[in-house]
């Protein structure tokens, strides 16, 4: 018996089928046709190595499309380039510093319990609010299959699917660091299809939950989806990785050049099993981590088909982003956790049929915070009065429009005992970061000039107006960034968190 049909009659399964008969039957205040559902598309890891944003490999069809029905958003920036801290602030609405979350393993119920998570809002005016994969915080690969680090309080169903990349790969995946997966660079080209991998299964279960949304027409739904991958190990089935021939994969060079002006806090990110990098074995990386956002491409493609077929895109919301952004050797860096622009760039698409304009790119800077007030306002939905982000509906109508005009991301660095913060402003022209409120070094990059962020103009004398700038405006970023009483809530292990521990 296969790993699908062994998921589709699991008792899980059944019962999850009689809950979302039940939800979807319960209704909610105002008639399914006043209000839009919500697909909330997420990747895992994935930077902006696609099609529509340019990339001259990478093939993603599916995404490309769902680019061209609604608005591209060029600049959008994470909060916390890290998966738990970067998905807590994007659901909540609020920055690491509000929320308290700043490492993985935590779930915001344990610092502020009484906040409304964005598909909470959606279930409190009466939408059905399902998850399938990961939305929260998983430890990958060892939480695949079950609830990780979620949270019960935003969903009505959960689905956690596991496939062969989960339950019989792993002995077969190569790894710099032998048996270790999850935060280490590792890969395998699998010889079993689409439907065996737990992404594949995502797409099918998607597809499943959508048809009987379809058929229950007076109660909208607020639907999420979170794929694994590119999350390593990049796992996806051979097929994708032919379409990336090793030898045309690109290796960064001039690392020593590019590192030789910066502050040791912006390479704090390096991994040591990294020096066992060859360019051979770099080049096996990035064509794994190109395969694996074509593999996911094509199951977004089989859950967007689903909704046309369906009949529901004419009144769907669609979101696709990610959480982070990921280094593939720039700056010497792999992976996530640096404030370069290649960790803290997202992918954002957001198609709202008659809202949007069609193939649209907004170039103004963005956040995933921005998110929470957006879909609350698009679907007339009531949200907390504290939320950190802005509403950019005025960006879907015109893409021309400017918002707020910079993005706040930040990382720590340090160990427990020692532990400091670096703070990096997003602006339409730079980016500037302070390490340790400038203690530890500064970095200024000129956009316009340099989108590789390969020459650090913090110390040039020529800018030091602008740097003095920026830093006030940095600054004045920051200290919104925190709660009305200026303090990042204490985390409480009193209030219930799953007992799983970091990769």
């Amino acid at each position: 018996m296969n790993l699908r049909l062994r998921s589709i009659i699991s008792p899980r399964i059944m019962l999850s089928a009689a809950l979302v008969a039940v939800a979807l039957a319960a209704g909610g205040d105002a008639p399914a046709a006043d209000r839009p559902n919500v697909l909330f598309l997420i990747s895992d890891d994935m930077n902006t190595s696609l099609g529509c944003y340019g990339h001259p490999l990478v093939k993603s069809p599916n995404i490309d499309e769902l680019a061209a029905r609604g608005v591209r958003f060029q600049h959008a920036y994470c909060q916390f380039p890290l998966c738990g801290p970067s998905r807590n602030s994007m659901l909540t609405g609020l920055h690491p510093n509000s929320n308290g979350i700043l490492s993985n393993a935590q779930i915001f119920r344990q610092t502020i319990p009484s906040h409304p998570s964005l598909p909470q809002a959606f279930r409190l005016e009466g939408y059905f609010a399902g998850r399938i994969g990961k939305l929260y915080h998983y430890n990958v690969p060892k939480s695949i299959g079950t609830n990780g680090h979620d949270d019960p309080g935003s969903w009505e169903l959960e689905l956690n699917p596991a496939g062969c990349d989960r339950l019989e790969e792993e002995p077969d995946i190569f790894s710099l660091v032998p048996g270790q997966f999850g935060g280490t660079l590792s890969w395998y080209a699998s010889p079993r299809s689409d439907p065996h991998h737990t992404d594949g299964m995502l797409a099918a279960d998607a597809e499943w939950v959508l048809q009987r949304c379809a058929r229950q027409k007076d109660r909208p739904f607020f639907l999420a989806v979170g794929f694994y991958r590119p999350h390593t190990p990049y796992v996806a089935p051979k097929s994708y990785f032919e379409g990336y021939p090793v030898e045309r994969m690109p290796v960064v060079q001039g690392v020593e050049e590019d590192q030789s002006d910066l502050p040791p806090p912006a390479l704090g990110s390096y991994k040591r099993e990294q020096d066992k990098l060859t360019d051979e074995l770099r080049r096996q990386a990035v064509q794994a981590y190109f395969a694996s956002i074509t593999f996911v491409d094509a199951q977004i493609g089989r859950v967007l088909d689903a909704l046309e077929r369906l009949g529901l895109a004419d009144n769907t919301i669609v979101v696709f982003t990610s959480d982070h952004g990921y280094h593939l050797g720039e700056h010497g860096l792999w992976q996530k956790m640096s404030l370069f622009e290649q960790s803290a760039r997202v992918p954002l698409i957001i198609a709202a049929p008659g809202v949007s304009v069609q193939g649209a790119v907004a170039e103004a800077p963005v956040a995933l915070i921005d998110l929470y007030p957006t879909l609350a306002e698009l679907a007339s939905v009531q949200s907390p009065d504290n939320l950190q982000g802005q509403s950019l509906t005025p960006m879907l109508k015109n893409p021309a429009a400017i918002g707020r005009s910079w993005a706040l991301s930040q990382v720590t660095r340090g160990g427990r005992n020692n532990r400091f913060f670096g703070y990096t402003l997003r602006t339409p022209r730079w980016r500037y970061t302070e390490w340790a409120e400038a203690e530890q070094g500064c970095e200024l990059y000129d956009h316009q000039a340099d989108p590789q962020e390969l020459v650090n103009l913090a110390d040039v004398r020529a800018h030091v107006e602008t740097v003095a700038d920026l830093s006030r405006q940095l600054r004045a970023a920051v200290r919104t960034s925190f709660p009305p009483s200026g303090e990042t809530p204490e985390l409480r292990p009193d209030v219930w968190a799953p007992n799983l521990t970091d990769p």
